[in-house]
């Protein structure tokens, strides 16, 4: 075949002088592998050819796992298995298409475009004619195959001549024309081609399209005139009778289709996803493009008419028994629509002439009038005739409309027809197709195994000869002479026996017994049995001479001469020879000639097969019918084809494409990726499979080409050379994943040094204005001049999306256009009648157009959300406040109706600003010793304020006066940010390929030692209950901790106490250097033990509160799992049968007992104290209590799993004391810090209680 003499693309080929070069031992020309980025993961195999089993039920089990993947398409070889998918799957796109383009077969996953180029491109390459042989059963897809393969052929075949896009333009738009005359609604299909077509594209010699032809075979007219319920006649009548413009109803008196007994009789007169007025647009643009000019349009659809009318001519018996016209009217119709006389019509449909003859000689003319059912008959004939021959018109004219523009090179032709049929009841028709596939499938035989033996022959491979089943046997059953075969013997009933239909049955089932002889062939009672190489198919007598004669009564023939229609002469161009006794060729005859010669045609060509499968009868695009795809794949003979492609080799492959392939799997003939071997293909094929311990009984090597003969050894090549990216590629992800931590990392640290530079700058400038509108008139609080203080306006979020700040916003329905500057919880004067006015909680919303004073309540247990007051900022007259540090400030609107609102805000500062920068005016801000505004409209009135000391902090309302406290000066000015703590970088990365730390894997500048360090055991050691590292000159091998002295309990020791051991190394240095002789060194310590797991001891017992938390009791061992910042720690028991979160809190680290290093020259005493009795951090020791009381457990678990910090600790401050004993609540320790506070866990804790009572509060703190 041709696309297996195609081993590669021209482009791709070796060139001539390196494949001299290889030939004689060079090196080959091999491309760098890469890793196919677009290949799926395949399901089932590809290639049939491939399968473990052959059998017909392991080739279903095949297409189904595809089917149900979306995967419709598998070869066999070069044969290409389709299952139609009833639904769009996206593949025909014009990127698909083009991915296609310029590929080799098996480069690409099976697909109809895979076919198309390789017929378009051996064309071309090799000067050869080519041609898509497309088969399968009615629904199988084979017409949307046919338009593929013309799709992509049209967009590759280039040439940008008009003429040459004429012609593409034509044989696309043959497409549409043809469909509506010849496709039809089936119950198997709803747009099923009835007859067979084959489409030669002809080209020049530069591959571009110059013109085509069509040829067709078994129209099945006598759809024309009866369908079973649920189907339809062709397309055309009903595109006709619904869509046809005013013009043709006037002339051709056209009614809708329930009007016509031709297509009414089976109810149907619509189908699901067709449009039959879109469909006649796209017919009469078809015909336009054709180039039918509107003379033969109009020809074509009065022959259309007369069809139709025809069959609405209904015949009654009258008293004689006799045929007769029930409707004249009709008659006088069908007359004028094919210009004869309506006599002769009634003639020709109602009576016979009969003519009797004596030796030769013509004896007397009689006519015969016929009953109904005869008359019936002869009016269907005459329909079915006048369509037939109207469509092989059709066909003519596309023909010479497409006729070759230019000189001729080479052709593609694309045959779609109908595959094997084997239904209940088999007649003449499917013996006359399943006759055609048997030629067709005769072919098929002979080119592929003549082109594999070939093959076989030119790589000097040793092989078997391939047994095989001849259908030759069959053909000849059906077509012989002599002896003669079925159509011989059907040919001579119909000449013996041609009067009566019955007779002739009868004459052609006795001429069959001569045929009982052969072995493909059994006769029985009515019927025979013809073994064809799909299987064996029963063919039903009755009716069959009568459907092989298929000739027209010369009445009719003489009818049709006397038209004055010239189109009608046109269909009808022979003359009727009353003396020519000389039998006419029967559908037989026909059938048997156009099968020769379309087989002399193919033969000519290059083929390539594609077998169309129809998985289900109910177009659903998810049920796969096992049963009737395997009925399928038998008749299509899908077994036969798989088992002569694999009686040789699975697989071949030239010496260069193999190792371009498969030099991976060797190590010598790849290094990280790249080929190096630097010998020929051949031996480099060799050493391939040397390497990968193929056995030599399932490979051979040819002269250029490589054949392995199972397909599970290509699959395990495949599989190892998959293998070898995975690993590759695991690789590359690892260290693209490290690369990808790093880079993140890296942008996340910019970016915080970006944002802690330049970030809230706006809010900044915004406090500072602020603070210039009060300088000078109004004592500040002291939060307001904190470094830290923002002006960040809208706190509530009302102006986002999304959040409780949204659900205000469309409760007060604050309109799209205003922004909102400024929101604040607040709270409002409220007078009561009766009783004293009472701040009540409300919430303060400034937008650029008003004042809104919201107000939340429950009302019937909901929550209602409301504006109580809008204020325009327009009618705001002044704001008052006083000169002192309280909160409260007065709007002063002079409203008529209400009262002026009186507000405490802790913001104030910042809504003055919003307001004087929204107020278009200016902002009246009045500030004096007492407070203005309207308590009831029109009615001034003034609140005092005062300064009383007895108010700790903020403001009292009280009876008309507001108590404050003192304040910062007037003239205070904000002060400046505070800088952030010096925090050493955390590890990029704990990846293999990338080290941790800096940049460049080094440590970090804030780090209290390189990360490779170890701590240097000193002779005055403080006890530690785990090692601290300590900053030394330089990194010195770490040798195991000094052991700690014994202890009721173990106390953790200060990190202040460091300087202690930094001294005593300092002293020991001095000594050393004043002339005392150095102690000898210490042995070589033992190599390091595994790291065991952090274990801790539980100091107080807890009992869990919901089913996650761990309950412990006290001196239990628990392992930690994971750490989290909040206080919680996941835990589990130390035989690791419980597991849960319990409060770090409760659990103090085990340290192991190290072994201890030899005893250093001079050992004073060390105490676990300093002398003083002196904690580091400047606090007196507090002694030890019997059982110290266990610290709450902190409010929630983490609602995050966050990895836990590292333990090693860092210079900016395990411990969280200042150097001037100050603490703060936001130093209290929740995590495993607490560990290392000065003092021990008593100690930590009562700093914690004095934190939480505010009485060594930071300055900053103070709101």
């Amino acid at each position: 075949m041709a696309v297996t003499k195609r081993a590669g693309r021209k482009k791709d080929a070796v060139p001539a002088k390196a494949a001299k070069g290889a030939a004689a031992g060079g090196k080959p020309q091999v491309k760098k592998a890469a890793f196919e980025t677009s290949k799926k993961k395949e399901v089932g195999v590809s290639d049939l050819t491939l399968i473990s089993k052959i059998s017909n039920e392991a080739i279903n089990d095949n297409l189904k796992k595809r089917f149900e993947n979306a995967e419709i398409y598998t070869y066999i070889g070069h044969v290409l298995v389709s299952v139609n998918p009833f639904r769009d799957l996206g593949i025909y796109t014009d990127q698909v298409l083009n991915s296609y383009r310029g590929k080799n077969r098996l480069e690409m996953a099976p697909h109809v475009f895979a076919v198309a180029e390789s017929s378009y491109y051996n064309m071309n390459a090799y000067n050869e004619n080519q041609c898509v042989i497309i088969s399968g059963e009615s629904g199988a897809g084979k017409t949307e195959a046919a338009k593929r393969i013309m799709q992509y052929i049209a967009s590759v075949s280039g040439g940008h001549n008009s003429n040459i896009q004429k012609v593409k333009d034509m044989v696309l738009a043959t497409n549409p024309l043809l469909e509506s005359f010849g496709n039809a609604k089936t119950l198997r299909n709803n747009n099923s081609s009835r007859f067979g077509k084959y489409l030669e594209l002809q080209f020049n010699a530069q591959g571009e399209p110059v013109g085509a032809n069509i040829t067709n075979y078994l129209l099945e007219k006598s759809r024309v005139v009866g369908q079973i319920t649920n189907e339809r006649n062709f397309h055309i009548f009903y595109q006709f009778t619904k869509s046809a413009p005013q013009k043709y109803r006037e002339l051709f008196g056209l009614q809708s289709p329930e009007s016509y007994y031709y297509t009414s009789q089976s109810k149907c007169y619509d189908v699901n996803g067709i449009d039959d007025h879109a469909e006649f647009r796209d017919t009469l643009n078809a015909m336009n493009v054709i180039g039918l000019p509107q003379a033969e349009q109009d020809d074509i659809f009065r022959m259309l008419a007369a069809i139709l009318w025809l069959g609405n001519i209904q015949f009654v018996e009258d008293d004689n028994g006799n045929a007769a016209i029930a409707d004249h009217s009709v008659v006088d119709f069908v007359a004028y629509l094919l210009e004869v006389d309506a006599a002769h019509v009634l003639k020709a449909l109602s009576i016979r002439v009969m003519e009797t003859s004596r030796g030769g000689r013509r004896g007397s003319v009689y006519d015969v009038p016929l009953n109904p059912a005869q008359a019936a008959a002869v009016r269907d004939a005459l329909s079915k005739a006048i369509y037939y021959n109207l469509f092989d018109w059709i066909v003519d004219r596309v023909n010479a409309s497409l006729k070759a523009r230019g000189a001729l090179a080479h052709s593609i032709g694309i045959l779609d027809i109908y595959g094997f049929e084997i239904f209940e009841r088999n007649s003449f028709e499917q013996l006359c197709i399943n006759y055609v596939n048997e030629k067709l499938q005769q072919i098929f035989i002979q080119l592929t195994l003549k082109t594999e033996q070939e093959e076989y022959a030119r790589e000097q491979i040793q092989w078997t000869p391939i047994k095989y089943f001849d259908n030759k046997v069959v053909c000849e059953l059906i077509e012989e002479k002599r002896p003669p075969g079925v159509f011989a013997a059907l040919n001579d009933a119909c000449a013996t026996a041609h009067a009566d239909p019955g007779a002739a049955d009868n004459t052609f089932m006795q001429r069959l017994n001569m045929l009982s002889s052969n072995p493909h062939f059994q006769n029985r009672q009515g019927q025979f049995i013809v073994k064809h190489y799909a299987g064996d198919v029963t063919y039903a007598v009755p009716g069959m001479t009568d459907k092989n004669k298929d000739a027209l009564l010369k009445d009719l023939l003489i009818l049709m001469g006397h038209s004055g229609n010239s189109f009608v002469h046109a269909l009808f161009p022979h003359q009727v020879d009353t003396d020519n006794k000389r039998r006419p060729p029967t559908a037989g005859d026909k059938i048997k000639a156009s099968a020769n010669d379309l087989v002399a045609t193919l033969s000519k060509a290059s083929p390539s097969y594609i077998r169309t499968i129809k998985p289900n009868d109910n177009k659903s695009p998810t049920e796969y019918n096992s049963a009737n795809v395997l009925h399928q794949i038998k008749y299509l003979g899908l077994q036969e084809n798989v088992r002569i492609r694999r009686a040789g080799f699975a697989y071949r492959q030239t010496f260069e494409k193999f190792v371009e392939r498969f030099y991976l799997l060797s190590p010598k003939t790849s290094y990280a990726g790249d080929y190096i071997w630097t010998g020929d293909a051949l031996s480099g094929t060799k050493q391939i499979l040397k390497d990968t311990s193929i056995p030599t009984e399932e490979y051979q090597m040819g002269v250029t080409k490589a054949f392995i003969k199972t397909p599970e050894t290509l699959f395990a090549l495949e599989h190892m050379r998959d293998r070898y990216w995975h690993n590759m590629a695991i690789r590359i992800q690892r260290a693209w994943r490290n690369y990808l931590r790093y880079r993140i990392e890296c942008a996340i640290r910019i970016q915080r040094f970006w944002r802690k530079m330049t970030g809230g700058r706006e809010f900044i400038e915004w406090r500072d204005y602020g603070n210039k509108i009060l300088q000078g008139r109004k004592e500040r609080r002291r939060y307001s001049l904190v470094g830290s203080r923002r002006f960040m306006g809208d706190y509530l979020g009302v102006g986002n999306k999304g959040g409780p700040g949204e659900v205000i916003r469309d409760s007060i329905r604050l309109g799209s256009s205003e922004r909102v500057l400024f929101s604040c919880r607040c709270e409002i004067l409220v007078s009561k009648l009766g009783r004293s006015s009472k701040p009540s909680p409300r919430i303060l919303i400034l937008t650029n157009k008003s004042v809104y004073i919201v107000i939340q309540s429950m009302v019937n247990h909901q929550l209602s959300i409301h504006a109580e007051r809008t204020i325009p900022l327009a009618s705001i007259k002044f704001v008052g406040t006083s000169t002192l540090k309280d909160d409260w400030f007065s709007l002063g609107v002079g409203s008529p109706q209400e009262p002026d609102p009186l507000i405490s805000c802790v913001f104030k500062t910042e809504f003055f600003t919003h307001l004087k920068m929204a107020t278009p005016g200016g902002l009246n801000l009045k500030i004096a010793d007492v407070i203005e505004y309207n308590k009831k409209p029109g009615k001034l009135a003034v609140i005092k304020t005062m300064k009383d000391p007895a108010i700790p902090r903020d403001d009292m309302y009280k009876s008309g006066t507001i108590h404050t406290s003192q304040g910062e000066p007037p003239s205070s000015v904000s002060k400046p940010t505070p800088k952030g703590k010096a925090i050493p970088g955390k590890p990029i990365t704990s990846g293999k390929l990338l080290r941790p730390g800096g940049p460049g894997g080094g440590p970090s500048k804030l780090a209290s030692r390189p990360a490779a360090a170890r701590p240097v055991p000193q002779p005055r050691a403080v006890p530690q209950s785990r090692p601290v590292p300590q900053p030394v000159p330089q990194p010195v091998p770490q040798q195991a901790p000094q052991p700690t002295i014994a202890q009721p309990r173990p106390v953790p020791q200060p990190v202040a106490a460091l300087s202690a051991a930094n001294h005593a190394r300092s002293a020991s240095a001095s000594s050393t250097s004043s002339g005392r002789t150095p102690p000898p060194p210490p042995p070589a310590p033992p190599s390091a033990p595994a790291t065991p797991e952090p274990t801790y001891r539980v100091l107080y017992d807890f009992s869990g509160q919901s089913e996650n938390e761990l309950s412990i009791v006290k001196n239990d061992l628990l392992i930690i799992v994971r750490k989290e910042n909040s206080g919680w720690w996941l835990a589990k028991s130390s035989d690791g049968s419980r597991q849960g979160w319990a409060p770090s809190a409760y659990l103090q680290e085990e340290t192991p007992r190290p072994t201890p290093p030899p005893p250093p020259p001079v050992a004073p005493a060390s105490t676990r104290t300093p002398p003083n009795g002196v904690a580091a951090n400047g606090a007196a020791r507090p002694p030890v209590k019997a059982k110290p009381a266990p610290p709450a457990p902190p409010a929630k678990r983490p609602a995050t799993r966050k990895p836990a910090p590292p333990l090693a600790p860092r210079d900016s401050g395990t411990n969280l004391a200042e150097p001037n004993g100050n603490t703060s609540g936001r130093n209290t320790p929740n995590s495993s810090s607490n560990v290392s506070l000065a003092g021990g866990l008593a100690e930590a804790l009562r700093q914690r209680q004095a934190s939480m009572q505010g009485k060594k509060a930071d300055d900053d703190d103070e709101w």
